[in-house]
């Protein structure tokens, strides 16, 4: 979701370009770039697929969709499936990586129209983060469906805050459709500090919060985290039929270009950390997320790779460059139940070139300006992770409130 380079990392953070038109959106095919479904849970239903729970609050509306490849009821897209029975719609609202999920990470995302149902799809990745009053002048009821990894610098819960946030200042409902967070046992790392407040962190959550993205919209509801302590009128549609936080989810469809598989989404709060540093965590390989290596890393290491071009980064960090690191593709996902630390830890003492290893929003990902501090002064894993405990067990107190679904 965030990349390297100031030129990249930019594009994420700051105001982008303006947008401007872009061809027709299709919507009733996967996109090319999607993996094979996988078999979700037995018995699990997400939010979406439960239209009885929320086609009522639809009937008679104009509704807006905050959608992307991985609003789906079955292998149908949500807007297809809506558009057939009768729901008006009549905006799409396009995070990050766009409406098919086939933009590059920090790609500007542009305006354009969905050929399939017709509805304008509207950028809410670009210039414009928030819908204004004018991209909601024909929506009386907006619809939030996309599937998180439960990482706070994933950017569709910071799509999400803001939506709310619209939603509220115009006294429009929102409905979110819930679904599982795959990594939704774990909840670890530093809390967001006020200063470092960006479009990759939002609301005070640690970098992994454990919650479902429903779970989540009523959090920043009932803590009153929208502007002005508002609350918008949400209705949470909740995954059905025995689902935990400690349920094994196999996502349907690539949550984003570079989390290609299970294993990557696993590995990605943990991993992204580097996107802050002179390490690249594989974007322009065929494994994003599940190797990391640099060109200041000693030649020593057991793997290398060189980033190239390619759908998903069409300009990767260090690109052309041999890598020197590390092969995750069969390293576990979890350190003592929490996010692995280990490797940015050793990749910093074993740095060739420790001046330029930290890149200046490597705190806008952690958070905080503590964890580079600590890591530069040689404190170890256990000092490090004992520091995080009085911000996680106040947060872990908080997130029981919010639960939707039982821990295990």
């Amino acid at each position: 979701m965030v990349g390297l380079p100031a030129k990249f990392v930019l594009s994420c953070l700051l105001a982008l370009p303006a947008c401007a038109t872009t061809p027709p959106a299709t919507s009733g095919t996967p996109p090319a770039a999607a993996p094979p479904a996988a078999t979700a849970p037995t018995g699990t239903v997400v939010g979406a697929e439960q239209l009885e729970k929320y086609l009522p609050q639809l009937k008679g509306k104009r509704v807006g969709l905050v959608v992307n490849q991985t609003s789906r009821v079955g292998a149908t897209y949500l807007v297809d499936t809506l558009k057939a029975r009768g729901v008006n719609i009549t905006a799409i609202f396009a995070p990050e990586h766009g409406f098919r999920g086939e933009e590059a990470d920090g790609a500007t995302i542009k305006d354009g129209r969905d050929a399939r149902s017709g509805a304008p799809v509207r950028s809410v990745y670009g210039k414009t983060k928030k819908p204004t009053p004018e991209m909601l002048a024909d929506v009386d009821v907006l619809v939030f469906d996309i599937q998180d990894v439960g990482a706070r610098f994933y950017t569709f819960i910071s799509t999400l805050h803001y939506v709310m946030e619209a939603a509220a200042e115009l006294k429009k409902p929102v409905v979110v459709l819930d679904r599982p967070n795959p990594n939704g046992d774990l909840v670890d790392g530093p809390m967001l500090e006020p200063a470092h407040k960006s479009f990759v962190g939002l609301d005070p959550l640690p970098i992994a919060h454990g919650l479902t993205v429903g779970e989540l919209a009523q959090m920043i509801n009932g803590e009153k985290w929208l502007t002005g302590g508002l609350r918008c009128q949400l209705t949470v549609v909740p995954v059905a039929r025995g689902y935990t936080h400690a349920t094994a989810y196999h996502l349907p469809v690539r949550p984003s270009p570079n989390l290609p598989t299970d294993h990557a989404v696993a590995l990605y709060p943990s991993i992204c950390l580097f996107e802050g540093t002179n390490v690249s965590v594989g974007r322009g390989t065929a494994t994003p997320f599940e190797v990391i290596g640099s060109p200041a890393q000693p030649a020593t290491r057991p793997y290398s790779f060189t980033p190239a071009p390619n759908a998903g980064s069409p300009t990767p960090p260090m690109k052309g460059q041999l890598c020197y690191g590390l092969n995750l593709a069969d390293a576990p996902t979890r350190e003592g139940g929490g996010l692995v630390l280990k490797y940015l830890l050793d990749f910093y003492q074993q740095s060739t070139d420790k001046a330029h290893f930290f890149g200046k929003y490597f705190e806008e990902l952690s958070g905080t300006k503590t964890l580079r501090e600590q890591v530069m002064a040689g404190k170890s894993e256990a000092e490090i992770r004992a520091s995080w405990q009085p911000g996680l067990l106040k947060f872990k107190a908080l997130r029981k409130k919010y639960l939707l679904y039982p821990e295990r």
